[in-house]
Order: structure tokens, then C-alpha cells, then sequence
């Protein structure tokens, strides 16, 4: 085995895309928890859900790793804010940033995907953290949310599936580009 995708999913979507993402390119994926050795792999893709300001499992999976000449990394994360909003996009990669060290970040070849959620779905803890979210938004001014704040809000209770798997395309074509 020359290359993974590993993914971190608890509600599904960074599962969803992990599965599309090897129908498309014929590389096995499986959870973070399965995870062979990585040291080996020419290219690792890391598929994660964000998870209060961080990736699931990223830090456990690539805490070890070492990038050796030719080896490629590419950390994909998927969540409920549209990474298009350049505030969004930075609170995502300084998260990142504080989750692997800087080696890697700097080596890693770095991209964002929407996901989905559905709040009937979601564990008693999730639940509840939304909620004391959206009343805490409530007390706030509308004018003073944060585009991340405004997609809670607009879908806070509801079921709202952003996963486009045509979003795959950069990434296919990151590993190829590499891969030559």
C-alpha cells in the first residue's frame, strides 16, 4: 500500500467524503482508529471532522509522524461553516496549527469541505454545547456575529447537508499533481 485515507467522523460527513474520495481514486479508507503504520505510505490524506476548534483524531494520529523525503501529507477538514469565508477559513488552519506541529503543518498540503448536520443525531453533549451556543447568540446582537455564529444560528435544530462531492476535485487533483 502506497497511499491511505484516514478519517476522523463522528456524525458521518468526513466519513462520507473519506468513502467517495477512494471510489474515486482507488486508495483504501478507514478510520483513524484503524490506522497501519504511516511511516511506509507515500501519501497520507487525513480526512477530519472539526470538533470545537479541532480536528477528530488528528492530533492522536499524526502525533508520531515524521515526513521523510517524497512523502506527501494532505489534511482535509470538514465542518458545519462554509470555509469560502476567509474568517472561517483562518480559524480554521490557526486550530490546525495548534494541533500538529509545525513540521508537518508547513509540509501539508491543507483544505477545507462543508459537511452536514443533523441535530436529532447529535449525543446528549453535543446537544447541550449547541444549545448554551445559540442562547448565548441569542443574547448578542445580530450585527455583531461572526459568519461561523450566523450558519449556527441559521441551522440550529434543523438537519442542513452541505457534503458536494464535486468539492473533491483540488484534492484529487493535489494528489495526482504529487504523485508524478
Amino acid at each position: 500500500m502506497k497511499s491511505i485515507i484516514l478519517y476522523g467522523s463522528r456524525y458521518g460527513s468526513a466519513r462520507r467524503y473519506a468513502q467517495e474520495l477512494s471510489k474515486q481514486t482507488d486508495i483504501p479508507a478507514v478510520s483513524y482508529q484503524e490506522a497501519p503504520p504511516l511511516s511506509k505510505l507515500e501519501t497520507i490524506v487525513y480526512i477530519g471532522a472539526l470538533y470545537a476548534g479541532g480536528v477528530l483524531g488528528l492530533a492522536r494520529t499524526l502525533r508520531s509522524l515524521s515526513l521523510r523525503d517524497g512523502q506527501r501529507l494532505v489534511i482535509v477538514t470538514v465542518g458545519l461553516a462554509d470555509p469560502d469565508i476567509p474568517q472561517n477559513r483562518e480559524n480554521i488552519r490557526n486550530a490546525l496549527q495548534k494541533q500538529i506541529h509545525a513540521q508537518l503543518y508547513g509540509r501539508a498540503a491543507v483544505f477545507h469541505l462543508r459537511g452536514a448536520i443533523d441535530y436529532q443525531a447529535l449525543s446528549l453533549g453535543h446537544r447541550t454545547m449547541m444549545a448554551l451556543l445559540h442562547r448565548s447568540l441569542q443574547k448578542k446582537p445580530a450585527e455583531e456575529w461572526s459568519e461561523e455564529d450566523k450558519a449556527l444560528m441559521e441551522t440550529y435544530g434543523k438537519q442542513a447537508d452541505f457534503v458536494d462531492f464535486a468539492s473533491l476535485q483540488p484534492i484529487i487533483n493535489e494528489m495526482q499533481r504529487e504523485s508524478r
